[in-house]
């Protein structure tokens, strides 16, 4: 057992969220999961960066290409957030605006999902943990063609110590404990697992 592990936890106060490259074009790209569930997954993180004021960084690149446009509902769920349209750099943290946006949140946290997960997600993750920043990669709001390539990219990301977690893991983790707001991340989870409905139904028969 190593003794020199530190639980590092995601605090709402060090964190930041960078939505990287969630495009029309590039969505279509994503077969490691069923577009229904990973738009989903994308929102549900988007909504949990609302719901812990997050400073938010949205980016695209080439949009006039190929890429297409930035999914509307995250520019409608951050209209005050920095949005780096990126001409050309396919890293993200080659571009400047991109760089000195993330340094101005003051954050050393970075969550961070986008498309594809072993382009667009892993080169500015790894870039990050290089500059110093502690880097969570969000798996299931981050898509790609296949498995094998998704697994690829998820080991690289952990070699270099990109810590792997999903949008729900994002929210229990910067939330710590349900008597700080049990109705507003419950209506969160309800919002986007159906299933937990259920639960806050119960919860709310009982208490009500």
């Amino acid at each position: 057992m190593d003794k020199t592990f530190k639980y590092s936890r995601l605090s709402k106060d060090d964190a930041a969220l960078l939505m990287v490259d969630h495009q029309a074009g590039l969505i279509s790209l994503v077969q490691d999961f069923p577009p229904n569930e990973f738009k989903n997954n994308v929102l549900a993180l988007a909504d949990c960066g609302k719901y812990f004021k997050l400073p938010t960084i949205l980016t695209t690149s080439f949009e006039d290409g190929p890429n297409g446009p930035l999914v509307p509902e995250l520019k409608e769920t951050f209209p005050d957030a920095p949005y780096i349209a990126r001409p050309g750099n396919i890293n993200a943290w080659d571009n400047e605006d991109f760089v000195n946006a993330v340094k101005k949140t003051g954050r050393k946290q970075l969550i961070i999902a986008g498309v594809v997960t072993e382009v667009c997600v892993l080169f500015p993750a790894l870039s990050a943990i290089e500059a110093g920043f502690e880097v969570f990669a969000v798996a299931d709001a981050s898509g790609t063609f296949n498995e094998v390539t998704r697994h690829a990219a998820w080991f690289r990301m952990q070699a270099a110590g990109v810590q792997m977690i999903n949008w729900f893991g994002v929210a229990c983790e910067l939330h710590r404990d349900w008597r700080n707001d049990v109705e507003g991340l419950g209506a969160l989870f309800s919002n986007h697992i159906p299933n937990y409905r259920n639960l806050m139904t119960s919860y709310f028969a009982r208490t009500k």
